[in-house]
């Protein structure tokens, strides 16, 4: 066999098992209970994409969900940025929006995040609802002027509770905290620029917050 023969042999067996590695990342089997999470590290995490998002910084802010898709739903790499591309893109479409039909330009988008994430939780849950309560929640935190003080911590312990086949009220202590962060956010941000402490206030809320979602599931 000519050394050439044999290079394009190599080529080829390496291509092939490059697109089985691929199609095995992409499509294989998964398994991964939603309970199991860091939650310090969901906070940390957390933080940074909303200082990202609001700096409209979408290529650092696809980056750290890929990270969270793999360290705390336990996604292969390439299904990670896959799956972070459609959360990126919804979250994107959403900013740009200016009323609820604009809004829901981002709905596909998380309905293929809920998607995959559902396909490989232990835990079963309704896709197309999970989408629309996350949608939901992100439209009464951008209207929140013309929402009752308690709408915004009801919508996200009604997301959790449709996660985690539990009462609503078994997550209003965590959605509280998440909910308060974020107002704190907003705060600060309309009197002028968030600064690295109010962030590191938000970055603690949202470490409880998740510490009390975290203790909701696991006791």
């Amino acid at each position: 066999m000519s050394s050439l023969i044999r290079w394009r042999f190599v080529v080829m067996a390496g291509a092939v098992a490059a697109l089985a590695w691929a199609g095995l990342d992409l499509y294989g089997p998964r398994s991964h209970d939603l309970r199991d999470f860091q939650p310090d590290e969901v906070g940390r995490l957390e933080t940074a994409m909303w200082r990202s998002y609001y700096k409209k910084a979408d290529l650092r802010l696809f980056g750290q969900l890929a990270t969270l898709l793999r360290e705390q739903y336990d996604l292969p790499a390439l299904r990670s940025y896959l799956v972070a591309f459609h959360a990126a893109r919804a979250a994107a479409l959403f900013q740009r929006g200016h009323n609820r039909s604009e809004y829901e330009r981002a709905l596909p988008d998380l309905q293929d995040f809920y998607s995959a994430i559902a396909k490989v939780a232990v835990q079963r849950f309704d896709v197309q609802r999970a989408a629309r309560l996350e949608l939901e929640w992100w439209i009464i935190h951008r209207e929140r002027a013309s929402h009752a003080a308690g709408d915004l911590t009801r919508s996200l312990a009604e997301l959790q509770a449709e996660l985690y086949h539990a009462p609503q009220a078994s997550f209003l202590e965590h959605a509280g905290e998440r909910a308060s962060a974020m107002l704190f956010r907003d705060a600060e941000a309309e009197h002028g620029d968030v600064s690295g402490d109010d962030w590191k206030q938000i970055e603690a809320k949202l470490r409880n917050s998740w510490t009390l979602l975290w203790k909701s599931v696991r006791y």
